[in-house]
């Protein structure tokens, strides 16, 4: 998301360099190619006006900082806006005591909505807490049955001390429609199971339309006057644009919705929505959805989002899902071995699997400061580790231990095992070489000896750019699976 709106942007900062002074010509000059970005980020157009004026009278006559550049000086001015924007950050959910706490769902049909009461549920579960997921959505086919199935799965995962729950009455789907009250009943007997069980928490997944309409709003309403629920969010798809933000003001108008989720966060729209949403609903982003798996739902905070945006990167959010993902054990052991020059291929796989639970690469790589914009022509093959794990798992256990054994016939005989070809065999055996005899000359250096020799490691290191074909390219990336390309040379054979 942003890359679009990201790389404008940096255009019309760069036109500000060299200028000895932010004047009003030059920044009405950069702010018109910023509003030209923010509207093709599809950004509501009263929103966009209004931030471009604001830029323009918080940068009027400011002298330049004596160690900026008017581009940078402006990056700095946006940043804030931005943040302004998006902002405050208010993730918080009320929570009640006695429990249970109602949380109450609603969005339009395809949202993510369900998805989201699972990402919700294990989130709260993280914490401690104890959370009831009830099915109130009885028009949507299998409706009920999709929830079960999402919230079992959350019961299941071993990730956090709470417990989760289920309720649901797929019997009541057959009388949906045919008689009035059907949900709000379901509702009401969810929260009398939900204080039984004394659960903390009580998540109401309601039904949802294809477009918001005056039957769907009757029913939320409903809802609404019979359980009070203490927190009301709106699941917005950020795909949709400026029909996220209109939907979203149609359900504020007649709900006053606590909260708005963002799903698909991570796909690559234009981030119209992201911007707007808070300006034109009055409701604060709270969560972000960033993925399919039930712990990729993350806290919004406008500041990173900000950063982001302007090539700042995000290097707060990096640290902490290296802190969520990343065994510190693990990784010093892996430290010491790598300083001891007895790192063998077992541990550098492990590594790399660990890396990997913390998001696609070139996501991850996308965090970083000045790095994103770099890689907007570059296409990171994500099969990259299972490639190289087919490779490595060929092994045996003492080749993996001593990879210098590893000859011709030996390559040969893996190369068929993972699917791959003897030319990928050999080279990825040849960098891990390197890597290790790079690692053991560099326990007896200094410091610059040590900064450049980390250098070298990082670009021959197996899987980097350059490394397996297919990994790294700009323009296009290798997706054909390693069992794929064993059959195909098993043919011609």
């Amino acid at each position: 998301m942003f890359e679009r709106l990201s790389e404008s942007l940096s255009t019309a900062f760069r036109n500000l360099s060299g200028r000895g002074r932010i004047s009003e010509s030059n920044v009405r000059e950069a702010m018109a190619e910023v509003r030209t970005a923010l509207l093709e980020a599809d950004v509501n157009l009263e929103v966009v006006d209004r931030f471009c004026e604001d830029c323009v009278q918080d940068a009027l006559g400011k002298e330049v900082t004596q160690s900026l550049q008017p581009g940078q000086e402006m990056v700095g001015i946006v940043h804030q806006r931005l943040v302004a924007l998006m902002g405050p950050v208010d993730s918080r959910i009320t929570l009640v005591e006695p429990g249970p706490t109602i949380v109450m769902m609603c969005g339009l049909q395809g949202s993510g909505k369900t998805t989201t009461c699972g990402k919700l549920a294990a989130w709260f579960k993280k914490r401690g807490q104890s959370v009831m997921v009830a099915a109130a959505d009885l028009q949507r086919p299998a409706a009920v049955e999709q929830l079960q199935i999402v919230i079992e799965g959350v019961a299941a995962d071993a990730t956090g001390p709470g417990r989760v729950a289920f309720y649901g009455e797929p019997d009541k789907c057959a009388e949906y429609g045919k008689a009035i009250g059907v949900a709000v009943g379901v509702c009401q007997r969810a929260l009398a199971a939900a204080r039984q069980g004394k659960f903390d928490i009580l998540i109401l997944d309601t039904a949802g339309r294809l477009h918001v309409n005056d039957e769907l709003m009757k029913e939320l309403e409903s809802v609404d006057r019979a359980l009070q629920p203490h927190n009301i969010l709106l699941v917005v798809d950020a795909m949709t644009g400026q029909d996220a933000v209109l939907s979203a003001k149609a359900f504020h108008a007649r709900m006053k919705v606590d909260g708005i989720v963002l799903t698909k966060f991570d796909s690559d729209t234009r981030g119209g929505a992201a911007l707007s949403v808070k300006s034109v609903t009055g409701a604060p982003v709270k969560f972000v959805g960033t993925g399919e798996k039930f712990d990729a739902l993350e806290e919004f905070h406008p500041e990173r989002v900000a950063g982001r945006i302007l090539g700042m990167g995000d290097v707060v959010s990096l640290v902490e899902r290296a802190q969520q993902e990343v065994n510190e054990e693990e990784a010093n052991e892996a430290a010491e071995k790598l300083a001891k020059g007895q790192f063998t291929l077992d541990d550098f796989l492990k590594q790399m699997k660990m890396i990997r639970r913390m998001g696609p690469m070139k996501q991850l790589l996308g965090m970083l400061p000045g790095v994103g914009g770099m890689l907007k022509d570059v296409n990171i093959d994500e099969n990259q580790v299972d490639r190289m794990e087919a490779i490595i798992l060929s092994m045996t256990r003492r080749e993996r231990q001593k990879v210098g054994i590893i000859d011709r016939s030996r390559q040969k005989r893996i190369a068929a095992g993972s699917g791959a070809k003897v030319e990928d065999v050999s080279r990825m055996v040849k960098q891990f070489e390197m890597m290790q005899k790079m690692t053991q000359q560099m326990a007896g250096m200094g410091s610059a000896g040590k900064m450049k020799a980390m250098k070298d490691m990082a670009r021959v290191a197996p899987g980097a750019g350059g490394g397996m074909p297919g990994f790294l390219s700009r323009g296009s990336t290798t997706t054909e699976s390693p069992k794929a390309r064993f059959k195909q040379r098993g043919k011609k054979r």
